[in-house]
């Protein structure tokens, strides 16, 4: 299908990734209609071409094809509930780029398959703005296909993957977060042992950082920690909970995301992380273990 074949596009939430991913789609030639709760964000996108969109429900009831950049799983759900389930039709769309727990994802699929519409679950990697931007297609593969203009407009076709049915993408996106956030909380242990031990960052990155491999790593979470800036890695908290619940479903374990799950839950969420969602800092709490939440 062409840009002109699908006519306008709905647009729900032009938030960080939102707002970049909006351009591109611009840029691509596609007339796109767009609504956030959030005036200042709406009207910058509209200052580069888009439409405004009064509500989700508009954009639901006049668009065949409605995409979702959206800050958390549970402002997914909350939205497609109140406004893309009741007014799903037959022959419609629903794309989800946020990252959404796969019960979640798979149960509104149902939902809106009973309609007679379709959602893929695409959640993305990286930024919108830049090379290399990924995004992980689950769904019905003939839908996918249908939406590849979109998903083109994004990125190199080669990035933008069908992984399989619904709930694929946000298992392969749990992938890809798990990976990180992992890594990056293996490598803030690693350093919180010598630091807490008496060893300056400075010393440890010295000693034990390096150009490739964990070295690069280590590396990398000494510089963060001698320049305070440790705290701000998020290590995935936020997006934690979406993958014990899915492997709790699926009957399989995942110790290492439970035990850093586990270990950070009493302490206070003082820290926003790139979508603005509240966070623990493994960090803060590796330096400071006896901290809790408020009372």
């Amino acid at each position: 299908m062409t840009p002109e074949a699908m006519g306008t596009i709905g647009f729900i939430g032009a938030g960080t990734m939102g707002s970049g991913m909006i351009t591109n789609l611009l840029k691509g030639g596609f007339a796109v209609r767009v609504f956030d709760v959030d005036a200042a964000k709406l009207d910058a996108v509209v200052a580069e071409g888009a439409l405004r969109g009064t509500d989700a429900v508009q954009l639901v009831r006049d668009c065949m094809f409605v995409l979702c950049s959206l800050p958390s799983s549970q402002v997914f759900v909350r939205v497609a509930e109140e406004a893309l389930i009741p007014n799903a039709r037959t022959g419609q769309v629903f794309i989800d780029f946020g990252t959404t727990a796969v019960p979640e994802a798979r149960r509104i699929a149902a939902l809106l398959e009973a309609r007679e519409a379709r959602l893929l679950d695409t959640p993305v990697s990286g930024s919108p703005r830049t090379q290399g931007f990924r995004v992980f297609i689950g769904g019905d593969k003939a839908t996918a296909e249908r939406c590849r203009p979109i998903f083109d407009a994004q990125t190199e076709p080669r990035f933008a993957v069908y992984c399989g049915p619904s709930g694929a993408g946000q298992i392969v996106k749990g992938v890809n977060q798990l990976g990180m956030g992992l890594i990056s909380a293996a490598c803030m242990e690693a350093v919180a042992f010598g630091v807490a031990s008496g060893v300056s960052p400075e010393i440890i990155g010295a000693a034990v950082g390096g150009d490739s491999g964990f070295r690069r790593d280590i590396g990398a979470m000494a510089a963060q920690a001698a320049s305070g800036e440790a705290v701000k890695n998020d290590a995935k908290f936020a997006e934690l909970p979406y993958f014990l619940a899915q492997a709790h479903a699926a009957g399989f374990a995942i110790p290492l995301t439970q035990a850093l799950h586990t270990f950070c839950e009493p302490a206070a969420r003082q820290w926003r992380d790139n979508m603005n969602r509240p966070y623990v800092s493994f960090w803060h709490r590796l330096m400071h273990p006896h901290a809790r939440k408020a009372e």
